[in-house]
């Protein structure tokens, strides 16, 4: 049964390279091609500082919003400027440097905290109020460890290719987790905390041999550092950018390179060049493309492709799933939930898995604000962004008393709900690898058509969802690029299915 689609696969990797070499062999002897970046987020940014440092300087920049850093955005809530997308630098204190911990902590000194997660057996809210017996808690966070830890020795032994892979459900299920996986209220919270809140899908449709292990603990280190810092995370891209596009003293960019609220609707591509339409009708030539947009953006018909993208890469697109993680930022009149070490993050063990399950304070991070942060995904985050912030508002209120029904728990004053999914721009937060989804596909979710690149923390092998994986997904994408238009290797390799 796999032998024909061994063969399609062999040939649509023929096409891929045959095409690259196409494409290149017409491409101008001329030292620095023109080459387009769609999106200004990490990706992009960091596509563009590779390329000028290889010499390809003739460059612009179209960004759809206001502002660079994409998913990496700073708000003003109640006063304070908080992150309404990336907030972690995940992956610290291990063996190998995660490139945004030098940027975060050194060069830029942003404040920032490393996130405490041991005391969690000690802040597991019941759905009718009070806290979990500690110890009971704490054996069923071991026994959670045990089957992620089985399921580390299963992922081991899997094929490389990925054609083995399961989802980490059925993982939990061979571990006699049956049959539905984890379900009384303190095992789903906790279940939830440690795959839907790291993920933002649930472990039914999550892979189980391309996040256990996650390589970006395995490589980088267990520690992951909040940064609650008034410049804003994003002040990482702006320092990026800095770097070659020009700034005025104040470090604003001024580069004419960089366009913003250029809403790029049409990518037109042939062997001799791409013509690229905004919104706004402008229309703009260049050698190559480099598109940075996400991959929930890439599964709308925001931007045509003129031809279509080829059947292969459309599949690519849209088999690869982008989730949706929404941080909501609550503030109240006074404080009414504990403080002190061991207390900065607690867990809501509701009946329905998902609901308004994960908590945390900020004693350290904006003291006297009195804010808190709850996190929601998936179809939670797709429910909440349809309804009233209002109507948030008051369930989260109605959880908060539920769960501290001694406390006089006030109204809040505010809330921040960031609505990813509904934005045309983003269409979610990251992106997430499902089963099913094995390296072939993924080569060719990063594989050029012609002379259109692709970029994006979708596109990171190993880093997919991250912020350092979109960092260095835009370095791995413009040496990509590097590599056709000035030493003329433009074979990019797409191995066959089960290779």
């Amino acid at each position: 049964m796999n032998k024909p689609r061994t063969a399609i696969a062999l040939v649509l990797a023929l096409a891929v390279a045959v095409a690259q070499q196409h494409a290149c062999s017409l491409a101008s002897a001329a030292a620095g091609p023109r080459v387009i970046v769609v999106g200004a987020g990490m990706s992009g940014i960091s596509a563009g500082k590779r390329l000028s440092e290889a010499g390809i300087t003739d460059l612009l920049i179209l960004e759809a919003t206001d502002h660079i850093g994409g998913r990496m955005h700073k708000q003003n809530f109640a006063g304070i400027n908080v992150e309404v997308g990336a907030n972690w630098v995940e992956g610290v204190n291990g063996e190998k440097m995660n490139p945004i911990w030098p940027i975060v902590n050194s060069t830029l000194k942003l404040r920032n905290f490393r996130s405490d997660f041991d005391y969690l057996a000690q802040n597991v809210y019941k759905e009718d109020g009070g806290v979990y017996d500690e110890a009971y808690v704490q054996k069923r966070i071991e026994r959670s460890d045990e089957v992620e830890d089985s399921g580390e020795k299963l992922s081991a032994t899997l094929h490389p290719s990925g054609r083995d892979d399961l989802s980490i459900l059925s993982m939990q299920r061979l571990n006699n987790h049956q049959p539905n996986g984890p379900s009384s209220p303190v095992d789903m919270v906790l279940d939830y905390f440690k795959y839907d809140y790291e993920f933002a899908e649930p472990p039914r449709v999550t892979s189980l041999q391309s996040t256990v292990p996650l390589a970006t603990f395995s490589d980088f280190g267990d520690d992951v550092y909040f940064v609650a810092d008034q410049r804003g995370y994003e002040s990482v891209v702006y320092h990026l950018a800095g770097q070659y596009l020009k700034t005025d003293k104040s470090g604003n960019i001024t580069d004419p390179r960089l366009q913003l609220n250029k809403v790029v609707r049409e990518i037109s591509y042939s062997r001799s060049g791409v013509t690229v339409k905004t919104e706004d009708s402008s229309v703009y030539q260049a050698d190559y493309v480099i598109v940075s947009a996400s991959v929930g953006v890439l599964q709308t018909d925001l931007i045509q492709f003129k031809p279509q993208l080829p059947t292969w890469k459309i599949l690519a697109i849209y088999e690869f799933d982008m989730a949706v993680y929404t941080k909501i930022f609550v503030k109240f009149p006074k404080k009414f939930w504990p403080e002190g070490k061991g207390r900065e993050f607690f867990l809501y063990a509701s009946g329905r898995r998902g609901y308004y399950g994960v908590w945390q304070e900020f004693e350290k991070q904006y003291p006297g604000a009195n804010v808190l942060l709850v996190t929601v995904t998936d179809d939670e985050s797709r429910r909440i962004e349809q309804q009233s912030d209002n109507q948030t508002k008051a369930e989260i209120v109605e959880v908060l008393r539920s769960m501290f029904p001694g406390e006089d728990v006030p109204d809040a004053t505010d809330i921040l709900v960031p609505r990813w999914w509904s934005n045309r721009f983003y269409k979610g937060t990251f992106s997430n690898w499902p089963i099913g989804v094995n390296r072939y596909e993924y080569d060719q979710l990063r594989a050029p058509v012609g002379r259109v690149y692709f970029t994006g923390e979708h596109t990171s092998e190993h880093y997919n969802g991250y912020v350092h994986g979109a960092y260095l997904a835009g370095i791995d994408s413009a040496d990509i690029l590097i590599n056709c238009a000035q030493k003329k290797l433009c074979k990019y390799q797409v191995q066959g299915k089960y290779d």
